[in-house]
């Protein structure tokens, strides 16, 4: 990206341009990014091609104001950080289901950032409700982290075990990849009846008090751990909701699958 884009990806987030690729401002451009940026999957269910490249991915951050899932943020991510100086690796990780599984390869992406003042840093800005600031890559104890209690443990083959209050989230490859790896990954998530994109329909992005989430018809709110949902009777109430909260304008709502709430 050229100054100009960098400019207005650091418009979108609302984060001032570091002086310097420290440790220190990828945390702050990480809390942005998330706070401003929502973990959405409208594009699976308006049929919107989802373009793993570095430009369109960019576009639809900064230009089309939208959020997207962890192939699109933290690869629209990476792009920023490495424009701004910071070493950037993708990896890609098997996220681990609710029966204790791993799930398929290139199931997941997360990004190794190396800082000019020598951090080493697991940043993750594509992982829904997750840390809010980049976990120390090196370190096996536990983390506190206003998303939880993390904690990265050495797995078999090299891999990494990446826990949050105690209950696996998902088992990082530490081999670099590429962005055209995840494309299987990105395809089986978008079409797949076994994905948990094609199920469900959300949009949530956390908040200083919480986090809110809307999905379908409900919107539910967390605010200093009380939870409130609520149902929005009208389309035009969604609609206005997608505006209001996440800064998405839409003309029209994304057909809900059945299992989506609304």
């Amino acid at each position: 990206m050229d100054h100009s884009r960098v400019d207005a990806y650091l418009h979108r987030i609302g984060a001032e341009r570091p002086a310097a690729p420290t440790a220190g401002a990828l945390r702050a451009l990480h809390r942005a990014h998330l706070w401003s940026v929502p973990f959405e999957n409208l594009s699976v269910h308006r049929g919107e091609e989802v373009v793993l490249e570095p430009a369109a991915l960019v576009a639809k951050v900064v230009d089309r104001r939208r959020g997207g899932f962890c192939y699109e943020l933290n690869g629209a991510f990476a792009e920023l950080l490495d424009a701004l100086g910071f070493t950037v690796t993708l990896l890609q990780a098997r996220v681990v289901g609710k029966d204790g599984r791993p799930g398929i390869p290139y199931d997941h992406m997360a990004l190794r950032v190396r800082t000019a003042d020598g951090a080493d840093r697991l940043a993750d800005v594509g992982f829904g409700a997750f840390c809010a600031e980049p976990l120390v890559y090196d370190e096996r104890g536990e983390q506190q982290d206003p998303g939880g209690v993390f904690r990265i443990e050495d797995a078999a083959h090299g891999d990494l075990l990446v826990l949050q209050d105690g209950s696996p989230q998902y088992l990082l490859d530490q081999r670099p990849r590429e962005l055209r790896d995840f494309e299987a990954g990105s395809w089986y998530h978008r079409t797949s009846p076994a994905s948990h994109f094609t199920q469900s329909l959300v949009c949530s992005r956390p908040t200083d008090t919480g986090r809110i989430t809307l999905s379908g018809h409900t919107l539910t709110t967390t605010d200093a751990g009380q939870r409130t949902q609520r149902t929005l009777d009208t389309d035009a109430a969604v609609l206005a909701a997608y505006d209001q909260h996440f800064g998405i304008v839409l003309d029209t709502l994304p057909p809900e699958p059945e299992s989506a709430g609304g």
